[in-house]
């Protein structure tokens, strides 16, 4: 999320007829005025702008509530929107904004662009502001306005896959639909008063979104160190792959029959959950982590793939009575998914606006700061709990100092045409 699937720029659009097709399309048609606009001209310009900015003033407003001031009276109230906001509104905004840039890479097809991706992003504005300011409206009313963000991503996505033929990456549409399922049940939950119903959606949420940090991380965290360093990238194993995306899959599957009301053996669950872990454990340890330390934008994909297992194994020890799941959760929220996106936000925000892939100034800071949070919140948090109150207090600042750093190093270059003139 996530994410860099395919923007490694290892497909190459000229070779593939749908970039004769586009070719044609922008040579024989006068372009719009808002496709010519460089914030409309992919999607990762304006979401991974707005979900960093989003993530930014909804954790100032978690900060206020944690601190006894009642900032906003948002629909499901203030816990129930930070779970959902955090998941629906920035992490559905970082997967909708890379995906939809990704597959123009994996089809050689032009992705949504110009007014249709005007609507798509006033459409996730409308579903942030009536979540946050629900003034009275009817509860379906809100529901169908936010659910529709992650389908009309899932849709568009599949026709450019089904028409390239590009079958590899379908895998994508049924985790986009089930994602889309735990935002369905999160407001049911909230329209039946189903607090159990609420936190097992959002555990799968979570599950899901490390699911594909997974599928992610394996095609291209390995490949980036090897490139970078100048290493040989390690051949993947087909057992280790197919165990580790297998086991972590089974962790989503059986978190999806718990939402639905069946009760699954805990130790069925710890046992998925330990096999991911130590799948996942061995696949990392096979890129090169350890070689990357000089390099930011590699450690800060390490570190967050880290968070993968450890969040897990804290899961089980929650299973098992030890801690709170929302310690475990949190590991792979913060540590997982919300460094992964800051490292991969911040390498291809330059790939794909032709600029070099480098460390900007205080990136290395900002990731630092996000993975120690992760490790304050969780494990710190874990063996201190005494410490709550500050722990809370500075995951929140150092979450928002550091994608407040990213917003100061690329509001501009998002919001700027190619330096290298070509599109996107």
């Amino acid at each position: 999320m996530v994410f860099a699937i395919g923007l490694a720029h290892n497909a190459n659009p000229s070779n593939s007829v749908g970039y004769y097709a586009m070719s044609t399309i922008t040579s024989s048609q006068p372009a719009s005025k808002l496709k010519q606009l460089p914030l409309l001209r992919l999607a990762f310009r304006p979401f991974f702008l707005l979900a960093a900015l989003f993530s930014i003033l909804s954790l100032l407003v978690w900060l206020g509530f944690w601190h006894g001031n009642i900032l906003l009276r948002p629909y499901g109230g203030l816990v129930f929107w930070h779970q959902h906001e955090m998941l629906f509104g920035f992490a559905a905004a970082v997967v909708g904004g890379f995906l939809l840039t990704a597959v123009q890479n994996w089809t050689g097809l032009p992705s949504l662009n110009g007014g249709p991706l005007l609507g798509l992003v006033a459409l996730w504005l409308l579903g942030r502001v009536l979540m946050a300011f629900p003034m009275d409206l009817p509860g379906w009313l809100l529901l169908a306005v936010d659910l529709a963000f992650l389908p009309v991503v899932a849709i568009t996505m599949a026709r450019l896959v089904i028409t390239a033929k590009r079958w590899r990456n379908l895998i994508f549409i049924p985790v986009l639909l089930l994602f889309a399922t735990a935002n369905l049940a999160m407001h049911l939950g909230v329209m039946q008063g189903d607090a159990e119903l609420i936190r097992q959606a959002a555990y799968l949420a979570v599950l899901l979104i490390t699911l594909m940090m997974t599928v992610v991380g394996g095609r291209v965290i390995a490949m980036f160190t090897a490139n970078r360093l100048g290493r040989t990238k390690p051949e993947p194993i087909a057992l280790l792959e197919g165990v580790t995306l297998l086991s972590t899959a089974g962790v989503v599957v059986l978190q999806l029959v718990i939402m639905l009301g069946v009760a699954i053996p805990a130790l069925l669950m710890g046992g998925v959950m330990l096999l991911a872990a130590l799948a996942n454990t061995v696949r990392m340890a096979r890129w090169g982590g350890l070689h990357s330390w000089r390099e930011p934008l590699l450690w800060g994909l390490h570190g967050s793939y880290a968070c993968i297992p450890l969040g897990l194994v804290m899961w089980v020890l929650a299973l098992m009575g030890l801690m709170r799941v929302e310690l475990a959760v949190h590991a792979l929220t913060i540590g997982g998914m919300g460094t992964m996106m800051l490292a991969m936000m911040a390498r291809v925000s330059l790939g794909h606006t032709g600029r070099p892939i480098r460390t900007l100034p205080g990136i290395g800071v900002a990731l630092g700061l996000m993975l120690i949070a992760a490790l304050v919140r969780s494990p710190v948090l874990a063996l201190f709990p005494q410490i709550t109150h500050w722990t809370y207090t500075l995951s929140i600042i150092f979450w928002c100092v550091a994608y407040a750093i990213f917003v100061v190093h690329y509001t501009w270059p998002l919001m700027q045409a190619r330096v290298d003139g070509q599109d996107g």
